[in-house]
């Protein structure tokens, strides 16, 4: 594959301890060194412009005075620094990239993951929260669908994070032009994602939720891509498909209550890579959370050596017996009986 990647997301400074530091990133390359046909790419940030189109202006320039004024706690878990801002327009300059690589159709070996850090799927338009200050896979489907040689109409973004991306959910909730598509531990933070949360004034049917009860794996997490996500994602006709891609739902990450394996991030991703294939479209990833570093950058690693043309291999269990009414309700809701 290849990695959006730059330095500057090092400098994004949470402090000791922090579950969110650069350890992360250090970990998933170092995972990467022993693999085959890793590539780096570090493009350029994020402009001002692009960010304001999915942030509010005067949000963006409270994030900016901040840092500016040697950063802190914005709330009890989000913690900026004076190197902050430039990480983040650094993350989301390669969830652009990503994005505008995935849309031109780059294949197999060389599609991309876009490693930026801070993680972006909690900003809201007018906030940041969760350890996020700005929506980067939000940032790259605004921006392909802005751009009139990208010929990007429709953005699908899945998210496999095990907490539920509220605010790529938030910034395109009323929007008929993006799909969000996520499947999340139910009542973890930051509560939102509820099945009945589909969309609203005239986008209803643009938003699918799957919470699933704690302690789903493998089984549950392709039963709800199977029968929700490629279906719904299919019948929504996307030009791109941008992965937001946690690895927090992994059995051995210290936050969530999950169980899926590494095994299960690669089955995962060849849904996805089969999906793009079938409809057409483009593909992406986009780091989000994971907290684990061993277990991180074993399932950035075993993303990329899915497309690398390792054959994954299918569970032998069942889908929990909890998970499966969920998708029943959801099958119904979106009238794919």
């Amino acid at each position: 594959m290849r990695f959006g990647y730059s330095d500057t997301c090092l400098d994004h400074d949470t402090g000791d301890r922090h579950p969110e530091n650069p350890d992360r990133l250090r970990a998933i390359k170092e995972g990467l060194k022993r693999k085959h046909g890793v590539e780096y790419v570090e493009a350029d940030p994020a402009s001002r412009d692009a960010i304001d189109a999915v942030h509010d202006t005067g949000y963006v320039d409270e994030v900016v005075d901040f840092c500016e004024s040697g950063g802190g706690n914005w709330d009890p878990d989000t913690v900026a620094s004076p190197n902050t801002w430039a990480a983040a327009r650094a993350a989301a300059g390669q969830a652009q990239w990503a994005a505008e690589e995935g849309l031109e159709g780059a294949p197999g070996r060389n599609t991309p993951f876009a490693l930026g850090r801070p993680p972006g799927h909690h900003a809201v338009e007018d906030d940041a929260m969760g350890f996020c200050f700005v929506n980067n896979a939000a940032v790259a489907a605004q921006s392909v669908i802005d751009d009139p040689d990208a010929d990007a109409e429709r953005v699908a973004i899945f998210d496999w994070d095990v907490h539920h991306g509220n605010g790529t959910q938030d910034i395109f909730y009323d929007r008929s032009d993006v799909l969000y598509s996520s499947v999340h531990e139910e009542g973890l933070y930051p509560g939102t994602g509820a099945v009945s949360e589909t969309g609203a004034d005239g986008a209803e049917g643009t938003t699918l939720n799957v919470p699933l009860p704690a302690g789903a794996g493998d089984a549950d997490f392709l039963l709800a891509i199977d029968e929700l996500i490629a279906p719904v994602t299919e019948r929504f006709g996307a030009d791109l498909v941008i992965v937001s891609a946690g690895f927090d739902a992994h059995r051995h990450d210290p936050i969530s209550r999950m169980r899926v394996s590494t095994e299960g991030y690669a089955l995962m991703t060849d849904r996805m890579r089969t999906l793009a294939e079938e409809t057409g479209a483009g593909l992406c990833f986009v780091l989000e959370g994971g907290y684990g570093l061993d277990t991180l950058s074993e399932g950035v690693a075993m993303v990329h050596e899915t497309f690398d043309g390792r054959p994954p291999i299918e569970p032998d269990k069942e889908p929990e017996s909890k998970s499966e009414p969920v998708v029943a309700d959801l099958r119904e809701r979106f009238d794919l009986e």
